[in-house]
């Protein structure tokens, strides 16, 4: 993998996030644990290039994300489609999600990303806050995506490497 500015992705941001899929993965005492993603957003923040990920409270990569500065997001090809669906649907409180499918974990210096991506962005964290009911200016979102009121926390970070193919 090689090392690339962020302004010189060349992918779409909406297809990466939304069609794509990205698995976001982070580290707790020698451990990693990942997920699929399909909701964010990417942009320039506080002057920073920056990514905005939502992690719902039950999910067991919350428990990483929040233990380090940083985490990964890594989009793999299509052909991984149904890895992505697995590390979506299964809990790695369950099982070893990662062994099981066989990914490659590496490092960006102490960030775990996957080898098998095609794009890689390390993220560091600079803010994070809970969705909040009362600040839903569109109330029928809450009840579609919401029902079990279980609001993402959302993560802004920095993107401090890209890595690419």
């Amino acid at each position: 993998m090689k090392k690339i500015l962020p302004e010189n992705i060349n992918d779409n941001i909406f297809k990466l996030i939304g069609k794509d899929w990205m698995l976001v993965a982070a580290q707790k005492d020698g451990k990693v644990n990942a997920m699929t993603a399909s909701w964010g957003f990417g942009g320039v923040m506080w002057g920073k290039n920056a990514v905005v990920v939502g992690i719902r409270p039950q999910r067991y990569t919350k428990e990483f994300v929040d233990n380090g500065d940083t985490f990964s997001i890594t989009i793999l090809p299509e052909s991984y489609r149904e890895t992505m669906s697995y590390f979506g649907t299964v809990s790695g409180r369950d099982e070893d999600k990662i062994a099981k499918t066989g990914l490659t974990v590496a490092h960006d210096e102490n960030t775990p990303y996957f080898e098998e991506g095609r794009l890689v962005l390390i993220c560091k964290k600079m803010y994070s806050q809970e969705i909040k009911e009362e600040n839903f200016i569109d109330k029928s979102i809450i009840d579609k995506w919401y029902p079990n009121k279980d609001y993402h926390m959302m993560y802004v970070a920095e993107i401090i490497d890209v890595l690419e193919k």
